[in-house]
């Protein structure tokens, strides 16, 4: 039983520490990206000189109206 604990403990210590630096990692490269390349929201600006004007959307679909066979 001994030697059961004397593997098992040195190996969840290194998994937690594993765990932990994998963390602290990622946080930290997460971070430098948002800085370098941040995140844009929103509907993208029209190319240089294109017209302001927008065509109309087409028409909605509808189901046809099944009366005609009743």
């Amino acid at each position: 039983m001994g030697l059961v604990v004397v593997i098992s403990l040195p190996l969840i210590i290194f998994c937690i520490l594993l765990g932990v630096g994998c963390y602290f990692l990622g946080r930290s490269k997460g971070r430098q990206e948002i800085r370098t390349n941040p995140q844009i929201y929103g509907a993208p600006a029209p190319p240089p000189g294109a017209t302001a004007s927008f065509p109309s959307p087409p028409p909605p679909h509808t189901k046809p109206d099944n009366l005609a066979n009743v």
